[in-house]
């Protein structure tokens, strides 16, 4: 089942997120961080913008979440997204559950623009984040070190609507992205569908 994230979820979203850390570079901390930290994160995050798990018989297996992209003002309707699984449980279509449903809750928040940060080579996440229509942006060559190596990051980007659509009093801005608590409590029966109609991990 999906669910929004609660902080008694903080162990175990770090304890899924510090393998990816300590033995690879798909990000690019170096040190874990302690369940205290990610609770931290996760208040921060949820203050504005959804970070919804997934959960089996009280097992959480995986989360995604947004958060912002840039901090100036002006980049306020971009989010970047992000999406980790428990090791055990990748290839089973958990990441295509979390996606189905952190998507269209942000498109209904009002944001415009969605970016995913790829370390490459990562084949799989490069083909998950193209089922959901993210396409290539571009990269950045030997952005980081980690691991003993320079690591290239691409960049892929999906528009959740056009810019120039919106129409607005003041010249045709678009409207101000809905924070994601106000959006918990005017529109229950809306998360709920996207929670609900997410496509169902694989046993």
């Amino acid at each position: 089942m999906l669910r929004v994230v609660e902080s008694r979820d903080a162990s175990s979203i770090a304890s899924i997120y510090a393998p990816y850390v300590e033995q690879t570079a798909i990000t690019f901390e170096y040190v874990a961080p302690s369940a205290e930290e990610m609770e931290s994160r996760i208040a921060k995050v949820s203050a504005a913008y959804p970070w919804i798990v997934a959960e089996e018989e009280g097992e959480v297996l995986g989360y995604a979440y947004a958060s912002r992209y840039r901090e100036r003002a002006a980049y306020r309707w971009s989010l970047e997204t992000s999406i980790y699984v428990r090791e055990d449980r990748r290839g089973r279509g958990l990441g295509r559950s979390l996606y189905g449903a952190l998507i269209p809750i942000l498109r209904d928040l009002g944001i415009v623009t969605l970016y995913g940060a790829v370390t490459l080579p990562n084949p799989q996440s490069v083909a998950l984040h193209a089922r959901f229509g993210f396409r290539p942006l571009c990269t950045y060559d030997r952005v980081g070190f980690k691991m003993g190596a320079w690591r290239d990051v691409g960049w892929m980007v999906l528009r959740l609507r056009e810019q120039g659509d919106e129409t607005a009093a003041d010249g045709g801005a678009p409207a101000e992205p809905v924070p994601f608590p106000d959006y918990v409590r005017s529109r229950p029966d809306s998360l709920r569908r996207w929670l609900d109609q997410s496509p169902r991990s694989r046993a």
